[in-house]
């Protein structure tokens, strides 16, 4: 099939399953396929994805990134198309910025003729696949996706190989006030924390309570209490987990839940089974 027949469907339908693979190995220039010329061109002529889910990048992250790129080059081109105004970004936006960062004015690009809704999809299966996409930043992509492409959370399920729970959980955050949807995309505050005051009309009563979860370091269950017989919180008491404090944190930015680590003990909350399905989800231990 030729790429003018594969434009307009799905990236299932182009690639198959293994989205992530493709993507890589056309960047790398190991899949010859779907075409592809590999150019150098100017930064300033690239445009970012405008489908691009993530809002939040690492500052200290980019910069490890950029000093990289100074002493070493960049090693995989980014994905570009070729549009009006000169390009648009398809794949590597923190190859993009670092690079400016690092002072390039010319960068390495692969020019492919994929559309719009192949280029959204990407931007979604790279960062979900690829790099540690915030929750936040996860539901804008599937809410952009359902927008623009007029997908029912069923259909974004399908396409990014997810449960339609896991969709609809995530879509329900972004009922949340702005200001604590930056919390959980800063890490101030878990999924789990947050999931409770959905329930809540009061965009002024949330963020007052956000506050209070945080300064109070509170389980998910302590906000549900709070949530349900508003009372002043009574903070966690110290578990004396300053050793493990690194794991610690690794495993609630990728679980999006508060988890416990004491002696040889690791100790994951959960609200319910659907919460449970998603942590096993996240972890990839169930099939959809």
């Amino acid at each position: 099939m030729s790429d003018r027949n594969r434009l307009g469907k799905g990236l299932g339908a182009i690639f198959g399953d293994d989205v992530s693979s493709v993507l890589e190995e056309i960047q790398t220039g190991s899949h010859d396929e779907y075409g592809g010329v590999k150019t150098s061109l100017k930064v300033n002529t690239i445009r970012v994805n405008p489908y691009q889910p993530r809002r939040h990048f690492d500052d200290a992250k980019l910069q490890e990134l950029a000093d990289s790129i100074k002493e070493h080059g960049l090693f995989t081109p980014i994905l570009v198309r070729e549009s009006n105004k000169g390009y648009e970004l398809i794949a590597g936006e923190r190859r993009l910025r670092a690079s400016k960062l690092a002072g390039l004015k010319e960068i390495s690009a692969i020019v492919v003729g994929f559309d719009d809704q192949q280029m959204m999809e990407i931007a979604l299966v790279e960062n979900v696949q690829r790099e540690d996409l915030s929750v936040i930043d996860e539901a804008h992509g599937y809410q952009l996706l359902m927008e623009r492409l007029n997908l029912t959370q069923d259909e974004v399920a399908k396409r990014v190989h997810k449960s339609r729970s896991h969709i609809a959980n995530l879509l329900r955050l972004l009922k949340l006030p702005e200001s604590v949807q930056m919390m959980v995309n800063q890490g101030d505050l878990t999924m789990g924390q947050v999931r409770p005051l959905i329930t809540l009309d009061d965009s002024k009563e949330i963020e007052r309570l956000a506050k209070e979860i945080k300064k109070g370091d509170l389980s998910a269950r302590q906000v549900e209490k709070l949530v349900k017989q508003p009372e002043k919180p009574t903070p966690k008491k110290d578990d004396n987990t300053k050793h493990y404090a690194y794991a610690k944190t690794l495993f609630e930015k990728k679980l999006q839940t508060r988890v416990n680590i004491d002696k040889n003990t690791v100790s994951i909350r959960f609200e319910d089974d659907e919460d449970l399905n998603r942590i096993l989800e996240t972890l990839n231990l169930i099939e959809h």
